[in-house]
């Protein structure tokens, strides 16, 4: 991800590598926050806010956690405080989270409808599920990383991520049977 001589000459006052540290992860913030609040102005206003932080916080970074799961912490941290603030709400832009590889309008509508129901399903969850669903399902990080930037313990991560997918699976077959559209 980043180099850790860039983190380093950002800590010690290089402004210019603290810009560049800023630049290489600002779009990696951004995206966590947009898929924790499921808002494009929220997640724009989340990964300023986070960036600021960093920017400011950067001499208290300590090597001992991976770079990426610190700032993980802080994003994911700014996105639940904006959560709470104020209750998400529902963007009026489509997001396609089709995947398109030769497949025909029929596949690409029932790609469409299946990533939105997806999308309304991990946005009903509660806000600790959900941040554990987008970190390990949509960040990819491992359980050790999610509880790390969470500051939960393992065990925590491991239950919320089992109720989050039994809490997803009887969501998504109510989509199917046509009950629930939020």
């Amino acid at each position: 991800m980043v180099e850790p001589n860039l983190i380093r000459a950002a800590q010690s006052g290089d402004r210019d590598a603290l810009i560049t540290l800023l630049r290489e992860i600002e779009t990696h913030v951004y995206r966590t926050a947009y898929y924790i609040l499921n808002n494009e102005q929220d997640a724009m206003d989340a990964a300023q806010e986070a960036l600021i932080r960093i920017y400011t916080k950067i001499t208290s970074y300590e090597e001992k956690a991976q770079f990426k799961t610190w700032i993980q912490r802080i994003v994911t941290n700014i996105c639940i405080d904006k959560f709470r603030r104020n209750k998400p709400t529902i963007s009026i832009e489509e997001h396609e989270l089709v995947f398109r590889e030769k497949s025909s309008v029929e596949e690409d509508v029932i790609s469409t409808y299946v990533a939105d129901d997806i999308r309304k399903a991990i946005d009903m969850l509660p806000e600790h599920h959900r941040a554990v669903v987008v970190l390990r399902y949509l960040q990819d990080f491992s359980y050790n990383e999610i509880a790390d930037s969470l500051d939960l313990p393992l065990n925590t991560v491991k239950s919320y991520l089992f109720r989050a997918r039994q809490q997803l699976q009887t969501l998504l077959h109510e989509y199917q049977r046509g009950g629930v559209r939020g």
